[in-house]
């Protein structure tokens, strides 16, 4: 089996899907969690205004609204969090998501006062703490502050993890990628797409150029800029599909390189160290 095979089983990706048939899919897998575990009650996700935290949040408000209908239990709850750095660039680009989401509660708390003073802690012990560090300071610190809402509400925090970041680890080791349950594992990005469209969302969300915007010195760089290849080549490699050698060597040599942030932590008894 060729690595491209590989992946692609490991990531569960179809090359060809129906948008609300995995609408319900994700849907009933959410609620499936939460009647698995009946002692939760709500969902968490930061909503940063961009295609994944738009789409992965409005399914958990279907979700909770589901819920609500079926068991007659009011007190199931999907909880949206604002956590900017300051001043958020985009901050027009989260309200519209907000909107179209339409979660049954809203929360602000921005992060800086608490990176701000991890960086100056440290600091004080003659350390340097670079921009790109920081920025993973930043995507902690917002998976903290979900965990913590998520610990007074009897909740479980939602990732917005798929199959076109995964395979390209571009995500922050127990920052975004931090997280109780993934209900986008399995698509890649314009299946994600598709399923924003369904459901009805704004064209500026899912047509919004995906960022990180997590360095200070290097606000909203493109995705497609920071890892040197395309979403299209990283959906058609993931769909079975041929694509240029520069492409597919620059998307093997990543998931090569992040394997260890899809992984729990190592022990004796992993293959991972042989």
């Amino acid at each position: 089996m060729s690595l491209q095979a590989e992946i692609i089983q490991e990531l569960g990706v179809s090359p060809e899907i129906d948008a609300s048939a995995e609408i319900r899919k994700s849907i009933d897998f959410l609620k499936s969690y939460l009647k698995k575990y009946p002692f939760l009650k709500s969902f968490v996700l930061g909503i940063s205004g961009g295609q994944d935290s738009s789409l992965a949040g409005r399914l958990a408000q279907l979700a909770m609204e589901e819920m609500r209908a079926e068991t007659g239990d009011a007190s199931y709850q999907f909880i949206a969090i604002r956590l900017p750095y300051g001043e958020q660039a985009d901050e027009a680009d989260a309200t519209r998501a907000l909107n179209f989401i339409q979660p049954d509660v809203s929360l602000s708390v921005n992060i800086k006062g608490a990176v701000d003073a991890q960086v100056a802690a440290i600091e004080e012990n003659d350390l340097t703490i670079s921009d790109f560090n920081k920025g993973n300071m930043k995507a902690r610190q917002r998976m903290i502050t979900q965990y913590a809402v998520a610990g007074e509400n009897n909740g479980a925090v939602i990732g917005t993890d798929h199959a076109a970041e995964n395979i390209t680890g571009f995500f922050t080791k127990y920052g975004d990628g931090g997280a109780d349950i993934l209900p986008l594992f399995r698509l890649n990005k314009r299946q994600g797409k598709m399923l924003l469209k369904e459901l009805g969302a704004d064209e500026a969300i899912y047509l919004k150029v995906p960022t990180a915007d997590l360095e200070d010195g290097k606000p909203l760089v493109a995705d497609e800029v920071a890892l040197g290849v395309t979403y299209d080549d990283i959906d058609d490699y993931l769909e079975g599909r041929e694509i240029s050698t520069d492409a597919q060597t620059k998307i093997e040599n990543w998931w090569n390189k992040t394997q260890h942030k899809r992984h729990l932590p190592i022990t004796i008894f992993d293959d991972f160290w042989k």
